[in-house]
């Protein structure tokens, strides 16, 4: 797990404790902050896999080549 998975798993987190307590207290905007921020860390978890994958390819492409 890079970087960018981690903080994509933390921002999800984050994001998901501020929509449940905007829920629970009824501020919408507070929801509306938890699913901005949930959905942020999706994108920068996905990132964080794609780039894994990225150099993983990358690597065993160099690798062949010896």
């Amino acid at each position: 797990m890079n970087r960018d998975e981690t903080k994509g798993a933390w921002d999800q987190l984050k994001g998901e404790a501020k929509r449940t307590a905007g829920k629970v207290s009824g501020n919408e905007s507070l929801e509306a902050e938890g699913n901005f921020d949930k959905g942020k860390g999706q994108v920068k978890e996905k990132y964080g896999e794609a780039k894994d994958r990225l150099a993983s390819e990358f690597n065993n492409m160099i690798d062949k080549t010896k």
